[in-house]
This record gives structure tokens, sequence and C-alpha cells, in this order.
């Protein structure tokens, strides 16, 4: 009979050997329930990282700080500026009473003045410059002189005002002219290979960096105590621009490069003693800013040195360059927005040169431009 081939003929396996009954019934259901249940449950992803808050603020430095122009920079969403407080009778310092009336005046208009500038110590150059003591090194002047801004700091801290921006230049802001820009616009512009500075020479004559840095010195060591004391931040501007090593009109600016910044930043240890991170100055030092300005605001930003920004951009590097629309330049601000807010930079960003054109007075309209553009980045960075 042949075979039916419908059956198997592998060979029977004998019955397990082991009784279900001689395991736990209970844990057996339990473990067994439970890796069933983990199959029919979504995996979900681990929470991410809370975003860091965004606490900088669209700011301002134009002048004057009078009603009519506090209405202009609350028109276009400015509520945070550096005020110029009315000083009467010459002083080199406004009472506690001029403060309180200038902050009064930009409470009505919904501003806070988040710092103010002294009337001397600005970005003048030395031969127009009416107060020019404490950067000629002359004495008695200028211990005069930082009495007086010692007597503003007290006084900021009376009237409520946090901080004070100021410079220590001989030479000012050096530029050689102008350049077409998109539409009508006009850019300030600076080439070295073009400058002839007239005078060969300012009235400081010849300053070698020991000499800058004993003058920037002998400042710190007698304006940063009695800043701390008081709890007033005390933000210097970088040299504008930076110059070859050898100095220009017979200067070498110190405070032109990043390294002499970082070194200005270590002579007082001090919370209060830091810098107003001018982004387009810093950008003209270096010789690639698109790529190098992000390590150089992580630098000074994470050692909470940043006290104030001036937001601006530039086409170019060091010794040639014209400054820009904030959107048109090498520096990506996108990403340098993401970078301040990286290290938790929480004061002002602000335009401070923008560029001129026809019909348009003091440049208003740029500013107005450079507003809505800074508040939309802090808006979009706030969201991410």
């Amino acid at each position: 009979m042949a075979p039916n081939r419908h059956l198997s003929t592998a060979p029977i396996r004998q019955p397990l050997k082991y009784d279900i009954g001689q395991m736990n019934r209970r844990k057996f259901f339990s473990t067994t329930g439970a890796a069933a249940a983990a199959l029919t449950v979504p995996v979900r992803p681990a929470p991410a990282a809370p975003s860091k808050p965004v606490l900088m603020k669209l700011g301002c430095q134009s002048s004057p700080t009078t009603d009519a122009h506090l209405k202009y920079l609350a028109r276009y969403g400015v509520r945070n500026i550096c005020g110029y407080p009315p000083i009467a009778d010459g002083r080199l310092y406004a009472t506690v009473d001029e403060l309180k009336s200038m902050r009064d005046l930009a409470d009505r208009n919904g501003i806070s003045v988040d710092c103010i500038a002294p009337p001397f110590l600005s970005s003048s150059h030395i031969d127009r410059e009416r107060h020019p003591a404490i950067m000629l090194a002359q004495s008695p002047e200028r211990d005069r002189d930082i009495e007086a801004l010692q007597t503003m700091i007290r006084n900021c801290a009376a009237a409520g005002i946090p901080a004070i921006k100021y410079n220590m230049s001989i030479l000012g802001v050096l530029r050689t002219g102008r350049s077409p820009g998109r539409g009508d616009a006009r850019y300030s512009t600076w080439r070295l290979k073009d400058a002839h500075p007239d005078p060969p020479m300012t009235r400081a004559g010849a300053v070698n960096a020991d000499q800058a840095w004993e003058r920037i010195t002998y400042f710190l060591e007698r304006v940063i105590p009695v800043a701390a004391e008081n709890k007033i931040r005390m933000a210097c501007h970088p040299h504008d621009p930076g110059v070859p090593p050898e100095g220009y009109q017979g200067v070498v600016r110190v405070l032109g490069t990043v390294d002499g910044l970082k070194k200005f930043i270590g002579i007082q240890a001090s919370p209060y003693h830091g810098l107003n991170f001018c982004q387009g100055t810093v950008s003209e030092m270096l010789p690639d800013p698109g790529k190098e300005i992000y390590d150089v605001i992580r630098y000074f930003g994470s050692r909470q040195k940043i006290f104030n920004v001036h937001f601006r951009n530039i086409r170019g590097h060091r010794d040639e360059f014209v400054e820009v629309f904030p959107d048109e330049g090498d520096v990506d601000f996108v990403k340098a927005i993401q970078v301040y807010k990286e290290v938790g930079y929480p004061y002002l960003l602000m335009p401070d040169h923008v560029p001129q054109a026809p019909g348009d007075p003091n440049g208003l309209q740029s500013f107005a431009y450079c507003y809505g553009y800074i508040r939309a980045l802090i808006q979009a960075v706030s969201e991410t």
C-alpha cells in the first residue's frame, strides 16, 4: 500500500514534562500582561529642555531726550533707551532732580531710561573735545573731571538709573567718506589706504600703548569702586575703528583689538565694569567678521561683561569696510541674536550709526527701519 502523502513523516516529539502549575500563576499572568501592555503603549520622547528666556530689549541711544523725540521712539516700539539729561550751568554731571525729571518725562511716554551718557568722555576727536584732561593725563584737571563722573554715578543711583556708557578715546570715530548704498542711501566708509590724517598729529602728541593703558587704568581705579558701591554698570565703547599697531595720528588705539578689550575688562575685577559692546566696531577689528564675531560675543557675554549692544552691521573687514543696513552685511544677525540669547544677555540692543539718505533728516527713517528689524528678531528668537 502506498504511503499517504498527506501525513507528516517528521518524528513525533515528546511532550514537555513541565506543569505550568509549578509556576506562580499570578506572577506569570502579571508579567506577560505587563509585556503585552508595553507593546501597545506608544513610547513618548523625553521632554525637550526648556528654552532660555529672552531678556534683551530693543533700545536706542539717539538724542535728544525730549517729549517729541520720545514720542517718535514710542511710535516704533522702543521702550528702553539711553537718555541725555538736561544739565544746567555747564556742569559735567546731572543733578538728581535733572535725572529724575528726564526719567519722569520718559515714563509719561511709556519708556524706561536704562542708562545715560555723560556730557564728556564721548566719541569726539581730542582736538574738538572741550574736556580732554582724562585722556591727555592732565592733572589736576583730570581729577576734577573724574570727581564729576563720580558724582554722576551717585546721582544715577539716587535717581534709579542703573548704567552709564562712555568712551576713552583720543581719535574719535575715524572715517574716510561715504559710499553708494542701496537706493539713494549713502554708507559711512573707512579705507585705511585712503586715510590721510590732517593734522598728522593731534594735540595729544605721541601716545604709545603703555601711556594709553596708564591713563585708562588711572581712570578705572578711581571710578569703578564708586560704581560698584552704588551698583551702577559702567559700559565702555571700543575704539572705532582699530588702526595699525604703530598707531594713527601718533596714537596707539589699545581698545581697537579684541585682545585689548580682554585686557580692559581684566583691569578691575568688578561686575560693574564692562563694555558698551558695539558689534559694528568689534566687527571692524576682525579679518573675517562673518565667521569670527559670534565667538567674540560668546567670550564677553558668557562673562557678563556686555552691558549694552550697538547692533550694527558692516560689509568688509579690518581696515576696509562700509556701515550698512542690518540685513545686508557680512554678519548674520539671526545667528548673532541667537548667540546673545545663548549667553543670557539681558540689556539693550540698539542701532547706533545708520545709513544716510536725502530727505531723511537725522536718519530717522533709517533708525525706524532698524527698530523694526531688531524688534522682529527679538520676537522671533523668543519663540525658539
